[in-house]
């Protein structure tokens, strides 16, 4: 017989955004919760746009990018992305707050669904925010993701296409909708197997626990031909 629940991957939906530095930082704790862990895991990245009024291409820095939108004197601006980067330092990302370009993230977004539709959602999110985070790359300009989407070896072509036309501009706004109907006011948030939500990026320990958690209650769960007849539940037709 075979054990399903054993199996099966735990399925992990993540609502974060490209240009989320918190975002990044949770993705590589949640890694080493699953590598500790060993539970195999299905991971679908959603789309969250922390600042969707921002044009794509942003004359300032972010220190002043954030010190104009929060209302924050630029010190303690300079102060939480000197913590921040201290943090990330800690789970092996090399954050350069000094070539970064504050965007609009939607393209960005739109090239993670059209990576979804071609069954390769996740080294995508990784090379965006990496890009983002530590090559001073991009990812707001069509050119540019399509550039980065060519590295990855997609079509470029296809992909400037799809991006022009909005193709998943639409799948972008469902998952936002979908963000706000179940009350995710920020990012990253993950919900494991539907039922468990984690907001923030939080220590690997608290990945994990929860990872426990879903992979005991599989294995626990009822399995077809576990000595139940068709008397047990309903009718069997």
């Amino acid at each position: 017989m075979v054990d399903r629940g054993m199996n099966e991957p735990v399925h992990v939906d993540v609502w974060s955004d490209v240009q989320c530095p918190w975002c990044y930082i949770g993705k590589r704790r949640f890694e080493q919760a699953v590598a500790t862990t060993g539970v195999d895991v299905d991971v679908t990245y959603h789309s969250f746009e922390l600042a969707p009024d921002t044009p794509v291409d942003y004359a300032g820095t972010p220190a002043q990018f954030l010190a104009e939108r929060k209302h924050l004197p630029m010190p303690q601006v300079e102060q939480m992305i000197d913590r921040v980067t201290q943090i990330a330092a800690s789970v092996g990302l090399d954050y350069d707050y000094d070539h970064m370009h504050q965007t609009n993230t939607l393209k960005a977004h739109e090239l993670l669904h059209y990576a979804k539709a071609h069954g390769r959602q996740a080294e995508t999110k990784e090379a965006l925010l990496r890009a983002y985070f530590v090559d001073g790359g991009h990812v707001g300009r069509i050119e540019d993701l399509a550039d980065l989407a060519a590295g990855l070896g997609f079509d470029r072509d296809d992909v400037v296409a799809a991006l022009q036309a909005g193709t998943y501009a639409g799948a972008v706004q469902e998952d936002v909708a979908q963000a706000a109907a179940i009350g995710i006011h920020g990012v990253p948030f993950y919900v494991i197997e539907g039922k468990y939500g984690i907001s923030g990026a939080q220590d690997p320990a608290t990945f994990a626990q929860v990872l426990d958690l879903v992979r005991t209650e599989k294995s626990d769960a009822p399995k077809s031909g576990d000595g139940e007849t068709a008397a047990d539940g309903e009718d069997a037709a």
